[in-house]
């Protein structure tokens, strides 16, 4: 597919290609695994030595572990299109969210430990399969050997954008190395300038709000807003996701308000209405029921207020 594309002059060179050519990649593996010695990667600054097999917060060594690898059809339509978004769902998680969906990736551990070659041949097989991009779910705290990975892979013929979908709780530093190197980035963001306490309780990071505020004004410096190609395909560029929760606990109008403010009316806005009382969720009453409609609606309608107008309905 990427071959056909080329020859009708319709295709976009993924921008980690021409950071390979230049020969800044090489650099940048260097920089990131020197991390690991007291890892920083994220805001936890958990300060173990990864390389040796220390684990901090997010309870991952040295090796990457990866729960799944697929095409993926429940993304965004500009991420799955016709054939998918090739999804490599990374295990464990930096935060500690009660209510995750993905509970047994990230907080249960569910996944297999893999080398960075074997995981440069699982984008490859996505690539092959016709997948659109290579979606990296939950990568923070394996960006080093994704970065490694993905040189094997550019050497085997990688061609097709990178996907960074995270949580939004990311260092700015580790994100300022990632420049050149991930085509589309896609946090979430989960909590606004007024939750800081929810942010504390249900999310163990009391700090969340700053710290992604920061990392997704990089990535906007970096990428832009969305771009779309003649498919309708992201092909570079921002795309934010905002989940909804009951009772208004997410501060969700202080969330739409920077995005408009200080990121740009032209973000591409994914409000998602899925939430439902996953893992330990239970435990707490104002989190113990599905979003009402009107909930949804009063998020969407925000988002209008404030003069965002793509990616939701």
């Amino acid at each position: 597919m990427v071959q056909r594309l080329h020859d009708r002059g319709e295709y976009r060179e993924p921008v980690y290609l021409e950071t390979y050519r230049r020969g800044v990649l090489d650099s940048r593996i260097e920089q990131l695994e020197a991390i690991l010695d007291e890892c920083t990667l994220c805001p936890r600054e958990c300060g173990v030595n990864r390389n040796t097999g220390e684990r901090g917060y997010c309870n991952s060594g040295r090796s990457v572990k990866v729960s799944s690898v697929q095409p993926h059809f429940g993304e965004e339509p500009v991420l799955v299109g016709t054939h998918g978004s090739g999804t490599i769902f990374l295990t464990n998680c930096n935060l500690g969210c009660v209510y995750c969906q993905n509970y047994e990736i990230s907080h249960l551990g569910y996944g297999r430990a893999m080398s960075e070659a074997e995981l440069a041949d699982s984008m490859l097989m996505l690539q092959k399969r016709g997948c659109h991009n290579i979606n990296l779910v939950t990568p923070t705290h394996f960006t080093p050997q994704i970065v490694k990975a993905l040189r094997i892979a550019i050497e085997k013929g990688l061609r097709i954008p990178l996907v960074y979908n995270c949580g939004g709780y990311e260092s700015k530093r580790t994100i300022e190395l990632l420049e050149g190197i991930v085509d589309i980035y896609m946090p979430d963001i989960k909590y606004g300038a007024g939750a800081a306490e929810s942010a504390a309780r249900y999310s163990n990071a009391r700090d969340y709000f700053r710290r992604c505020k920061d990392a997704v004004k990089e990535m906007h410096a970096q990428v832009g807003d969305l771009k779309l190609d003649y498919r309708g395909l992201a092909y570079r560029g921002l795309l934010i996701r905002h989940l909804v929760l009951p009772n208004r606990v997410a501060d969700s109008e202080s969330v739409m308000r920077f995005i408009a403010t200080e990121i740009s009316k032209d973000s591409y806005v994914n409000i998602m209405a899925q939430y439902r009382p996953m893992y330990n969720a239970y435990k707490y009453k104002e989190l113990n029921r599905w979003i009402r409609m009107e909930e949804y609606r009063e998020v969407v309608e925000t988002a209008r207020r404030y003069g965002l107008h793509r990616g939701f309905a």
